[in-house]
């Protein structure tokens, strides 16, 4: 119990001419009425669903895919959503719900259009890994037959 006791300090900085011990107890009433009206902590972005419902605005929700998330964070990030994501137990594939403020419906929306247009863009780009492994297929052919060329002209030659 001692040692719980003495690992609990408070610094307590006070200007004066002269300390007197009813200075000191003002400073220290001041100082607990101020730890005592301090206002709750306000969470922002990605929270738990527990924050997300005390702060008493009513929560909406919508469902992602596994893929999906990482791309969305950083388009809700942008707008400064609150969410919460939520994975649906038992499914497979997994699939998450994002809950959010019901008050930020229209920026939600705004950033799920947002994402959406980014998924479909990504899906119309030609994928570089894709027609870098065709290329080196063709190098590969192409030097198969250098090869055969330089095997055949050898053989003219002896």
């Amino acid at each position: 119990m001692q040692e719980q006791i003495n690992e609990k300090t408070v610094a307590l900085s006070i200007k004066t001419a002269k300390l007197t011990a009813e200075v000191l107890q003002k400073a220290i009433r001041k100082m607990l009425n101020a730890r005592k009206n301090k206002a709750p902590k306000q969470y922002k972005g990605k929270q738990t669903l527990k924050h997300l419902m005390k702060q008493n605005t009513g929560v909406s929700s919508m469902e992602i895919t596994d893929a999906n998330i990482k791309a969305f964070e950083p388009i809700a990030k942008k707008y400064g959503l609150d969410y919460s994501l939520k994975k649906v137990k038992g499914e497979e594939p997994p699939r998450y719900l994002v809950f959010f403020k019901g008050r930020d419906v229209d920026v939600m929306t705004e950033a799920f259009k947002e994402f959406a247009a980014k998924q479909l863009g990504r899906e119309k780009k030609p994928s570089i890994r894709k027609a870098l492994a065709a290329f080196k297929e063709k190098a590969k052919q192409m030097n198969q037959n250098r090869e055969k060329v330089k095997n055949k002209d050898r053989g003219r030659e002896l």
